[in-house]
Formats: C-alpha cells, sequence, structure tokens
C-alpha cells in the first residue's frame, strides 16, 4: 500500500481574503505544474518570496498573512514532491548566504530536464498517459496518478482526452477511505460506526488504523481493535457513518502490515466458497461463470449437469449479488447464503406490497 499524505498535501482549502470571499482551491498537480513552468522559465533563479508570491497556487493565499506558515511548509512537500518525480530542482545562494533561506534562489536547469533522445511518444500515447491518470483520480493511485500528470505536462505536450472519444472513470473509493488514510498518515486511532453482518444496529469501534487494502475491487481496513485488543479487518463499506480522528497516538505499523492483510484476505478467499445453479445464457450465468477462482463442478441432475464453485471473502457481500441477478441463479449451498438471498428477495417482495 503506497504511503499517503494527509489532506493537506494533496491542495489545501482556499483562503479568506480581506473581502471575506473565499478562494478556489488549486488542485496539487496544477500547483506543482505551475511552479515547474516558473523554475524552468528562469536562468538566474527565483526566491522563495518571489514564488510564492506570484506562482498560481501559491499567490493567491501568499497575501493572507495568518496563512503564509502553511503556505511555506506547502512549498517545501512540493519541492520534496518534485525531486521524488526526478525535477532536478537546484537551491543556489549568494556567497555568505548559504544558511540564509531568503535569499536563496531555486532554478530547474532545462539541459538536465528532458526526455532521454531514444524515449519518444506519439500524440496517442500521451493521450493514453493522460487518461491512464484520469481514470484513477479517485482512487488509491490518485497521489501517484497526479505526480505522474504533472512530470508529463512539464515536458511541454498537453494533449486532449478527448481525442479519443472519452475518458473513462473508475470509483474506487468508499466515503470512510479518506479519513481513514489521513489517520493513518498522522499515526492517529480513529472511531466510526460499524454495521456487522446480520445486526440490526451498528456499533461504535475505535481502532488503530495500520493498512488499506483493496480485495475484489472491496477496499478493507487493517487495524488494532483497542477495546477487543486484538488485530481485526474492517470493510468499509460497512462504515455506515463519519469517521472521526481521535487525539490518541496509533499503535505501529509493521512494514508489511498491507502486504500480510492482503495475503490473510486472499487465504479467507480460496476457503470461502459457495456452490450455484445458473440458467443457462442468463447475466448470472456469464458474469459468475468468469468470476476470478470460478470452478465448474459436475452435479446429479442429468447428463451434463453443473453448477459453479465461486469464491468470496465475505458471504453476507456475496448474498447482495447473487440477490441481484434474481430467478437467474439459484444457491445450493452453503445453507447461510441459500437462507440470506431468499432473505433479500423477501424483503423486496415487502418493500414492494
Amino acid at each position: 500500500m503506497a504511503a499517503r499524505r494527509s489532506a493537506d498535501a494533496t491542495g489545501a482549502p482556499g483562503a479568506s481574503g480581506a473581502s471575506g470571499a473565499v478562494r478556489a482551491r488549486v488542485p496539487v498537480e496544477r500547483r506543482q505544474f505551475n511552479l515547474v513552468l516558473a523554475l524552468v522559465a528562469t536562468t538566474q533563479g527565483l526566491t522563495k518570496h518571489e514564488l510564492l508570491s506570484t506562482v498560481h497556487g501559491y499567490a493567491e493565499r501568499y497575501a493572507v498573512a495568518a496563512d503564509r506558515d502553511n503556505l511555506e511548509r506547502q512549498f517545501e512537500r512540493d519541492k520534496d514532491d518534485l525531486r521524488d518525480l526526478g525535477v532536478p530542482l537546484e537551491t543556489v545562494a549568494p556567497p555568505g548566504a548559504e544558511d540564509d533561506t531568503k535569499q536563496q534562489r531555486y532554478r530547474i536547469a532545462k539541459e538536465r530536464y528532458q526526455l532521454p533522445e531514444d524515449v519518444e511518444f506519439s500524440a496517442e500515447e500521451y493521450a493514453l498517459l493522460t487518461l491512464a491518470g484520469q481514470v484513477w483520480r479517485e482512487g488509491s493511485l490518485s497521489e501517484h496518478s497526479r505526480r505522474a500528470l504533472v512530470k508529463l505536462r512539464s515536458f511541454g505536450l498537453s494533449v486532449d482526452a478527448q481525442e479519443l472519444g472519452f475518458a473513462p472513470s473508475i470509483g474506487t473509493r468508499d466515503p470512510a477511505y479518506d479519513p481513514l488514510a489521513a489517520a493513518i498518515d498522522r499515526g492517529r486511532q480513529v472511531s466510526f460506526p460499524y454495521l456487522k453482518a446480520g445486526h440490526g444496529e451498528p456499533e461504535r469501534r475505535r481502532v488503530s488504523p495500520l493498512a488499506l487494502v483493496n480485495h475484489e475491487g472491496r477496499w478493507h481496513l487493517q487495524a488494532h481493535d483497542e477495546l477487543a485488543d486484538g488485530p481485526r479487518t474492517f470493510l468499509l463499506r460497512r462504515i455506515v457513518g463519519a469517521v472521526r480522528i481521535e487525539d490518541a497516538p496509533a499503535r505501529p505499523a509493521a512494514p508489511d502490515e498491507a502486504a500480510r492483510a492482503a495475503a490473510e484476505l486472499q487465504r479467507v478467499w480460496e476457503r470461502t466458497t459457495a456452490l450455484v445453479r445458473t440458467t443457462s445464457g442468463s447475466e448470472a450465468d456469464v458474469v459468475l461463470r468468469n468470476r476470478a477462482g470460478t470452478e465448474v463442478e459436475p452435479i446429479a441432475g442429468g447428463e451434463g449437469a453443473e453448477a459453479l464453485r465461486i469464491r468470496t471473502t465475505d458471504l453476507d457481500v456475496l448474498a447482495d449479488e447473487l440477490a441481484a441477478f434474481g430467478a437467474g441463479v439459484r444457491v445450493l449451498e452453503p445453507e447461510t447464503l441459500r437462507t440470506a438471498v431468499l432473505d433479500r428477495w423477501r424483503a423486496v417482495a415487502v418493500a414492494h406490497g
């Protein structure tokens, strides 16, 4: 799992000026791109004051004296991000003023910041690279995709994604994702209402969040439950209210926490199975037959009779999926899953009179 910064690193909220008007937030990738342009355009370099007071993304907040400390920290983070991208950002100080940050100048040498001569992209390839960043703008790769787009755009090529006819969008986050990611970054405990499968009311949980893991297209939180004093895995879709970041420090996560959590989810997926029959040619048959890990098993009921053995990490979530297929699917085992699907159908019938 990639480390994530706090919400401030993705573009702090706009500050209010003397007039009281709220300033629009500038996306982090645009602010960093503007910074690159300014640094490439100068040969002698620019001071921090010159950059913060003129570059779009900083200048709007620089006029607010109370916000300058936060703005300078944001500038330092942006410099680190650009250097992580491989941008050769240089710091130059006048003789005798090496330790005076007010006199230091920043620049990017053009000759050091170019694509290698043997690397070329066609317009279509640049369009695809741009789309690759846009398609994940809501997901776990958003920080990396934004950073990649900053670097691509700074090479001077801009391609309209409409050339390909569409810009796909993959929504990969639950509402609880962002505050949990922020809490992991800040090393803080969190509390939230959690609705366990089969329970009518949510329980308040307080945990040390350790890692966010995606498995079967769903996000899970690996955490240490502070009340139960033990490790737990929470499905984000079952967090049914606001996540509150507490002041108490969280337990430290192991370096391989995310990998271990993913491995455990994989083991659960491998041993948790269901056997279903589907109507040939139905949506259920097409979807479930092509589901990862599905195996075809012969069953009694005539020559060629077969059923699908499917795997899941959560039978309750699977019940939701199977119930949506209606008459196209019939659960053979386990009985608890069959009952859960029937309960959902009965609830739909009651809701519709």
